[in-house]
């Protein structure tokens, strides 16, 4: 129960106190959440605090609303350590998660001036354009669409795409891939991958661009990835120094 003598607001105390119910599991992803005429009754509280505890969690992504339905627990989020060069397969697999891949876009043409500039390139030297579903464990997690130089990267096709594409670069072509530079912000996509991704128009997800580079400094690869935001998270540790 909530303590109205304590000096805590009455809608963190019951944010606090549902958050503890689903990290300990006792509320399931895909549960429903009482309704907040039951909550306030139970609680003894106001229904507007309720709404606000239950607004709280769901955007820092505990719950999620479906119209019409209710309020549901989430699913838990994705963890990426952002200080470590791994391909989303090796990072599905890193964490016990079935990775998959849907190849939506597949094209080798001339590279235009942006992507030319960012690779290194000469005028009119192709590239490769990979478009794919990302998933882990069947769930659609991301949207990637990766560019590389077909001089760089040579026979790569679709087949070879259905698995791991740094496998592909490292095992078979020999190369060794040194390090990366990344950005990351909020973001809203199209009407397409807001289908592909299972989310509803405007919610926004984390666009992730990453420069990636061979061991000798040659541009290996620009990706550019758009994550739902409610199923994928990222950390970094922070040293003083």
């Amino acid at each position: 129960m909530v303590d109205k003598n304590s000096p805590l607001p009455l809608y963190y105390q019951l944010e606090e106190q549902i958050k503890k119910t689903i990290e300990t599991e006792e509320l399931q992803p895909g549960d429903a959440l009482p309704s907040e005429r039951e909550l306030s009754e139970s609680y003894q509280i106001s229904r507007m605090t309720v709404r606000q505890a239950i607004t709280n969690l769901v955007n820092k992504g505990y719950l999620f609303r479906e119209k019409g339905k209710g309020t549901f627990v989430s699913s838990q989020k994705f963890e990426q350590n952002l200080q470590g060069l791994t391909s989303f397969t090796e990072d599905m697999k890193a964490r016990n998660l079935v990775p998959g891949s849907k190849l939506l876009h597949f094209e080798i043409y001339p590279a235009d001036k942006d992507i030319r500039a960012t690779l290194s390139l000469k005028d009119e030297e192709l590239i490769y354009k990979i478009k794919r579903l990302r998933l882990a464990n069947n769930e659609p997690i991301a949207v990637e669409t990766s560019y590389l130089p077909v001089s760089l990267v040579p026979g790569l096709t679709p087949d070879i795409l259905a698995s791991s594409l740094y496998t592909y670069i490292e095992n078979e072509l020999e190369l060794t891939i040194g390090h990366a530079s990344q950005t990351v912000e909020a973001a809203i996509v199209d009407a397409e991958d807001q289908q592909h991704l299972h989310i509803n128009k405007g919610v926004p997800v984390l666009l992730i661009q990453r420069e990636t580079f061979l061991e000798n400094g040659t541009p290996l690869e620009l990706v550019r990835s758009s994550y739902r935001a409610d199923r994928y998270k990222f950390k970094i540790d922070i040293e003083r120094k």
